[in-house]
Parts: structure tokens; sequence; C-alpha cells
């Protein structure tokens, strides 16, 4: 692994950063229609049991990451092939993100430009930064963390300042019960993004101050809820259910609405530059506990030397993984949503969590008998 350490402020740029991700921009939890809001927040608290699971393991192994722990609970031969199944699905997710973004800048300012071109010249960025090292990626997140939250506030004084917007369009609450908020929570919302934070448990051993992680990770998972709630609100106030359940992007939509005085009008570079900002993170993360999959598993001297083939293989995978948007958008819903999320982000991980319990008490057990032992005459 590589010899780095980063900051509980770095930690908690990356974390909120990733969080964003591409939830910022899509329809997110619009499958509870006016309490898409309500919906987010209840994923929140979902996040945060997850976090409770990850955050014993990191206990237990504070030095290892997951693919490094996994073979510790299950053994050297199963936990290595879970290790090898997570690094696959780090790179599928990368490249999911990856297309989303090179989709929305090829709708909103770039429609005569191929996708492999805008995907090419990410995934090189990407791969120029993580070659640098892990600090590298952790500094640059404490800036972009300040632009994103500078976009953020002009965006949403921009839109509150232009009038456009009907609060009564959230009204009124629990219109349909709460079935549809329960299934847009499970499995949509759990997984996208707050489940997909597993990602850091492969950088958690890169923090300088291990003692920080519940605190950083908790601030970064509700403040970044917050901010999903905020803007899930702020699109149904603006534009109403129905427009939102049809926009393939809706902050996009909101934003457009913006005109004042006949001068200040279509903004969507806004939009544009966070998801910029918000994808660029989010796909470096998962790209990096890929890399870092590998070199663990593989028992590799440094990371440098497969980032660009790992980099190769993730601009093929964004370009087959759909062979349009809407069909990405039906594979995220059913492929990932139930086939990937569920075991990769809920399964597995409590069940290496019983195991490391059960294996503790055995331990104990075994550690009282031998003290026992060698304590009698």
């Amino acid at each position: 692994m590589e010899k780095a350490k980063i900051s509980a402020i770095q930690l908690f740029a990356l974390m909120f950063l990733f969080e964003m991700g591409t939830a910022l921009v899509v329809s997110y939890g619009i499958g509870a229609k006016k309490d898409a809001w309500l919906a987010i927040l209840l994923g929140v608290g979902a996040g945060i049991v997850l976090f409770f699971i990850h955050y014993f393991l990191f206990r237990q192994y504070p030095n290892l990451p997951l693919t490094g722990y996994a073979r510790k609970i299950f053994g050297e031969y199963l936990g290595w092939i879970i290790g090898l199944l997570y690094i696959l699905y780090f790179l599928y997710i990368a490249a999911r993100n990856l297309r989303e973004f090179g989709d929305l800048l090829i709708s909103s300012a770039l429609p005569k430009t191929p996708l492999l071109a805008i995907n090419i010249l990410m995934v090189l960025t990407i791969c120029y930064v993580l070659s640098l090292g892990i600090e590298v990626l952790g500094r640059t997140a404490e800036v972009f963390l300040v632009v994103l939250l500078l976009l953020g506030a002009t965006g949403n004084f921009l839109v509150l300042v232009s009038g456009n917007w009907h609060p009564h369009n959230l009204q009124p609450f629990l219109e349909n019960g709460w079935k549809p908020i329960l299934t847009t929570v499970f499995p949509l919302i759990i997984s996208f993004p707050f489940g997909e934070m597993i990602a850091f448990t492969m950088l958690l051993p890169y923090l300088n101050r291990p003692e920080s992680v519940k605190k950083v990770w908790l601030s970064a998972l509700i403040s970044g809820g917050l901010a999903l709630s905020w803007t899930a609100s702020l699109n149904i106030v603006v534009l109403d259910v129905e427009k939102v359940e049809r926009s393939v992007f809706p902050l996009l939509s909101t934003i457009r609405v913006v005109n004042l005085m006949e001068f200040l009008q279509r903004l969507d570079v806004i939009v544009v530059y966070t998801l910029l900002i918000t994808v660029f993170f989010k796909a470096s993360i998962f790209f990096y506990s890929a890399v870092i999959g590998i070199v663990d598993l593989f028992k590799l001297k440094n990371h440098q030397q497969i980032v660009l083939p790992v980099g190769i293989i993730l601009i093929f995978l964004s370009i087959v993984i759909a062979s349009n948007f809407s069909e990405h958008l039906e594979e995220g819903l059913v492929i990932a949503g139930y086939y990937l999320h569920i075991p990769f982000l809920m399964i597995i991980p409590l069940l290496m969590l019983l195991v490391a319990i059960i294996r503790n008490r055995f331990k104990k057990v075994k550690d009282k008998k031998i003290k026992s032992k060698s304590s009698a005459p």
C-alpha cells in the first residue's frame, strides 16, 4: 500500500464530494413523489446503520483495507475471491459515474462531441492525480469543496431570487402514504450514495488520526444527506413532481428557470461544473479503491504501475456498459440496485461483522483457557 496520510478535513472533503456525486443532478428519490426529501433523510438513517458495521470492522483491523480484512475474516482463499469481487464492483460503479457525466455534458453543452473523447479526458485526469498519490487527491478535495459550496450557494440564491418557486408543490405531506417512501429508500437510496461509501473502507488506513473516523464519517454523511434532501425539495418546488419525473437531469432544468432582468439566464454552467467536480472525486475514489485492492491482493510494490492500465479498462467499461442513456438508467435501477448493491453493500458487510464477532468470542474463550492453564500449579 502507498505510504501516505490524509487529514480528517481532507477525508471529510472527499466523503462530502463523493456523496454528492451524480445524486445531486439526477432525479434522486423521486420515486417517493413529493416526499422525496423525507425518503432521503430516512436513507441517511440507514446509512448511519451501515456506517457502524464498517466502523466495527475498522476498529478490529485499523491498518487493513476491506480486501485485507476480508481475508482475515473469511480465510485466505474465500477472502481473496471476495476482495476481487469488490475490486470489480468498484470499477463498475466508477464506469457508471463516468458514463453519467459524459451523457450530461453531451446533452447540455457539447452535443457534437463523442462520448469516448469526454471519457478519455476525464480518466486521464483521474489517472494523473492518482499517480501522484492519495495525499494529492485529499488536498485537491479541500480546494474543490470550497468551490462546490460557492457554486451551490450561488445557484440556490439565484433560483430563490428569481421567484420561480412554489412551496405548495411539496404539499400534501405523505400524500401517497409510507409505501412509496419505503420502497424508494430500499434499496435505491440506502445504496446510492450512502451505502456506496463502503469504498472509504479502502482509504481509512491512510487517515493520520484513526480516532476521528466516527466523527468525520457521520458528519459527512449527515451534511451530505441534508444537502441532497434540500436539492430534491428545490427541484420539486421549482418544477413540480411531474416535470422532475420526466427530466433526466432535473437540477439542470431548475437552474434554467433563472431569468433576472432578461440578462442573467442559461446558467447551465453552474450545474455542469458542479457535476464535473463531484463526479471527478467520486470516480477517483472508486478507481483508487479498485487500484489499492489490486495492489493488496496481488502483492504489488506500488500503485503507479497499474493506474493507466486500469484507467483504460475503465474507459472501455464506461462505453460498453449500455447502448444509450435510457438503458444505462434502467440497468442502474435493476441490475445494480438489486443484484449488486444489496449483496456488496449490505449482505457481505453484515456477514463479515457476524463472522468477526464470532471469531473474537472464540479467541477470547481460547485465551482464557490458555491463561487458566498457565496459572494452574
